[in-house]
């Protein structure tokens, strides 16, 4: 069997995203969205077991047995840091590890323009950046706390779980707590990060409803909160924070959300051509007409808006794919399976082949 070190050292120098580690099957990595098994032997439930104990603190091993998981941080070779979840399953414990990229890198790298960048000199609103697991929301937010670090004097108090891209001080003080060492939960750092004199709050993951009520409270008044969800698109998370309040309370959120939001961007990761991944947003800026769209209950109407409102920096998902693609960024395959409305995107390639000049 690969000891761990050999199996974390390949992932780091294979610039892996994912360390994979269960019985019954080979160490494998995921490497550019693709996963890719590592040696000859497979695993077995006592290989697995001596990994987790040679990278897992005790308080997380109890937490293991007693619950049957737990996630931390763990550092490797005191220069690359790895987001671990481990658990059970069939009885048997299983890793996986994500790695973190030792360097946040800059918006316009990720693929974001000036009209995001000019969200993060707003005082107040609530900025979310959504999509599955493992599209690279850590990664834009990181870059977004790293730009205000630089360029503005703020306070800035990040809730994560756990803790991933560690920022240090720079024009503004950045304070980082963790659920589960620095803090109980989420909503308890929340209420707390209110007497901490906050510019900038950053929550890791609005998981419940007493997050999302204190994130958007926060936001109302008079702080920049930034935040997450695994929601696919603009009008989805809108809908999505809206239904995890009662019946009687979703008037009052819609009113709230219309006053507060101000973007949400939406993500995906996919294999580039060459080797690598490439980012895809959906971008949506609360307009007018999209406010009154979130108060009056009519968000399926959103996505007319950012199909027409590149003028206000915004840019369906769609678009962004068929962008990407026409670049020879990404293959025909990936970008259908991605997409949202494979027919309109067909159209808006027709349409996009009939513009293009004719080769004599």
């Amino acid at each position: 069997m690969l000891t761990p070190v050999e199996i974390l050292s390949a992932a780091v120098t294979r610039d892996a995203s994912d360390v994979h580690i269960a019985a019954g099957c080979l160490p494998t990595l995921r490497v550019h969205g693709r996963l890719s098994p590592l040696g000859d032997t497979a695993l077995t439930p006592e290989d697995t077991l001596r990994f987790v104990r040679e990278i897992t603190p005790s308080k997380h091993l109890d937490l293991l047995a007693t619950r049957g998981g737990s996630d931390f941080s763990y550092e490797f070779q005191a220069k690359h840091l790895f987001r671990v979840s481990i658990f059970k399953q069939r009885g048997m414990a299983s890793v996986v590890m994500r790695l973190i990229p030792g360097a946040t890198r800059p918006l316009a790298d990720i693929g974001l323009g000036d009209r995001v960048h000019e969200l993060l000199n707003r005082p107040r609103g609530l900025v979310l950046v959504t999509g599955p697991t493992g599209c690279g929301k850590s990664t834009t937010l990181a870059a977004m706390v790293d730009c205000i670090n630089r360029e503005r004097d703020c306070n800035i108090i990040t809730i994560e779980d756990p803790i991933e891209y560690r920022h240090t001080h720079n024009k503004s003080i950045v304070v980082q707590r963790e659920v589960g060492e620095d803090v109980p939960s989420f909503e308890e750092a929340l209420v707390r990060a209110l007497r901490q004199d906050p510019d900038v709050i950053l929550v890791g993951e609005m998981r419940n409803l007493e997050t999302i009520e204190a994130a958007v409270r926060a936001a109302e008044t008079g702080h920049l909160v930034f935040s997450t969800l695994h929601t696919t698109s603009a009008a989805r998370t809108v809908d999505r924070i809206v239904d995890v309040f009662p019946a009687n309370h979703r008037d009052e959120i819609r009113t709230q959300l219309s006053g507060t939001l101000l973007a949400v961007i939406s993500q995906q990761l996919l294999p580039r051509i060459g080797g690598g991944r490439v980012a895809a947003f959906e971008i949506m800026f609360n307009t007018t007409s999209i406010a009154a769209y979130i108060r009056d209950n009519k968000t399926y109407r959103i996505i007319s808006d950012l199909q027409t409102g590149a003028k206000f920096g915004m840019c369906a998902m769609d678009m962004s794919l068929m962008t990407l693609y026409t670049q020879n960024q990404i293959t025909y395959s990936d970008m259908l399976a991605a997409c949202y409305d494979r027919d309109s995107l067909q159209k808006m390639l027709d349409n996009y082949a009939a513009m293009q000049p004719k080769h004599r």
